[in-house]
């Protein structure tokens, strides 16, 4: 993810720094930057401390890149806004609703969306199912996630979990679609992509696929959710080719930067459009050729 806004910056203009705040003075992250900020805690954090450090470093842009700091960035965006400091997030509420899978599933099912059912409570499951899916109600939708339970096991896993929510488990082919909303509302390109191997939650190889009809169905759900720049949803393709939304995350993930190589450049658009740039002048191209993406770790020597 880094090196892409490095890349995306560089393309508008070579002087361009990017910096990256982590409170873990020992992250990885901070030797993919050109500037390493250690800020305190999020609960710790103050926007008028924020505020200060960006204006002080002509900070005009902030890209969160985690669930934890979602609610926080949206919560200021306009305070940030009024002083030059643009944040690719969308409001407080449409945040709010995403990171609530059981919010999101009532808010998909009100608008005639086939969401994955989601309930607090085992009992309100309707349907003849044999399996299940546990997980917790809040935050990264693979964290203590427990798959393909039986009814028993489903109620004593949900033990283990701080605030557990209940679904169906629908089989089929889990797929990712990357979508990037202007500051207008409208959906600039999408990209679709399939997840071939999962490791902890993330894609670990991916590859991307067309299915217009998958886009425009994700297009309608970004537009009603009122949401705004990068954004990932989670999509189920069952055996009859019907598709099931799982979940939506308001912010770049783990394997989006295959998108911005099939031509979703989701950074490069963001940073023009703080910028004052008019982003019709500057087209979705997508890649005629599919691509894989395999992610795998790598040494970097200084």
């Amino acid at each position: 993810m880094l090196k892409a806004v490095k890349v995306a910056a560089k393309k508008i203009n070579s002087n361009i720094k990017v910096y990256g705040a982590d409170s873990d003075e020992a992250c990885i992250g901070r030797y993919f930057v050109d500037q390493f900020w250690k800020i305190p805690k999020l609960d710790k954090l103050t926007i008028d401390y924020l505020l200060q450090y960006c204006l002080e470093n002509n900070v005009t842009s902030i890209i969160p890149s985690r669930d934890g700091e979602l609610l926080f960035f949206a919560k200021h965006k306009n305070v940030l806004n009024k002083n030059g400091i643009f944040v690719m997030i969308a409001t407080k509420k449409a945040v709010g609703r995403c990171l609530d899978k059981y919010l999101f599933s009532k808010f998909g099912t009100k608008h005639g969306y086939h969401v994955v059912q989601t309930e607090t409570s085992f009992i309100d499951l309707v349907g003849d199912n044999q399996f299940y899916v546990v997980k917790e109600r809040y935050g990264a939708g693979s964290k203590n996630i427990g798959l393909k339970l039986t009814k028993d096991q489903s109620i004593k896993y949900a033990e283990k979990l701080i605030t557990p929510i209940f679904q169906p488990y629908i089989e089929g082919e889990e797929i990712t679609a990357d979508v990037y909303v202007t500051r207008n509302g409208e959906v600039k390109g999408i990209v679709t992509r399939k997840r071939v191997l999962v490791v902890n939650g993330e894609s670990q190889i991916s590859t991307t696929f067309r299915d217009q009809r998958l886009a425009r169905l994700c297009s309608k759900v970004v537009t009603d959710l009122e949401l705004y720049g990068h954004i990932v949803l989670q999509v189920i393709v069952d055996k009859n080719g019907h598709f099931h939304i799982i979940e939506c995350n308001s912010r770049f993930g783990g394997a989006s930067t295959l998108s911005i190589a099939a031509g979703l450049d989701s950074f490069y658009w963001f940073i023009l459009e703080v910028s004052g740039n008019d982003l019709h002048k500057y087209p979705f191209v997508r890649s005629n050729k599919e691509m894989m993406l395999v992610r795998y770790p790598e040494d970097l020597i200084l």
